[in-house]
């Protein structure tokens, strides 16, 4: 995990109510929750514009976040984010409490490195995920999940579990059996469809 640190000042929320949440959006506020960890939930509101300036880091989305409320810095990650469907404006957000010896789950980014290669040879990169769920303990909270598509041959596909998960790291995904191994990247011909076992099964099942 990256040293990067994300620090959030926030207040006690103590009203409730769409009306309460409405008055806080017109002062440049956010209503948000912090839960988990074993204690009760804690209605907080946070600065818009410091929130939304800190959510345009990748990070904010994968890292522990330390978020201030008083004299009491809680450690959290991000589980929910409402937006408003068409303005720049974040409405409610979710954080779940961290505690050291408790695995996680979180939502974490896909990075495809040496896209170039397989350029080079003819093909075209066709992501099937840009991100994954994984389960570790907080020391293991990854930045990301490298992809290294540089040997993908034309026609191949690289799947959930083709890629070796950093140590601590399990991928949510396949514990939950079969028809969870989802497809990550393919290098496709100019034109043509991604080779995998779904579209596979598809031409196997066409009636003659």
């Amino acid at each position: 995990m990256s040293d990067a640190t994300i620090v959030l000042n926030a207040e006690v929320r103590t009203d409730s109510g769409k009306g309460a949440s409405r008055r806080l959006r017109h002062e440049d506020k956010v209503p948000a929750i912090i839960y988990g960890g074993g204690k009760d939930a804690q209605s907080i509101t946070l600065e818009h514009s410091k929130l939304l300036k800190a959510q345009t880091d990748e990070a904010f989305y994968s890292h522990i976040i330390t978020i201030q409320v008083g004299k009491e810095k809680v450690k959290a990650i991000v589980k929910a984010m409402q937006r408003h469907p068409f303005k720049p404006k974040i409405m409610h957000v979710d954080f779940q409490r961290v505690e050291a010896g408790h695995e996680l789950k979180s939502i974490i980014a896909i990075h495809l490195i040496n896209e170039e290669a397989a350029v080079k040879k003819g093909g075209i990169v066709v992501r099937g995920a840009n991100e994954v769920e994984i389960t570790c303990l907080p020391k293991d909270l990854p930045d990301a999940i490298e992809v290294d598509v540089s040997e993908m041959a034309i026609g191949t596909t690289i799947h959930l579990s083709d890629i070796k998960a950093p140590k601590g790291v399990s991928f949510t995904q396949l514990t939950k059996g079969e028809g969870h191994d989802i497809a990550i990247v393919s290098v496709n011909k100019p034109g043509g469809k991604a080779v995998t076992e779904d579209t596979e099964e598809e031409e196997t099942d066409t009636p003659e």
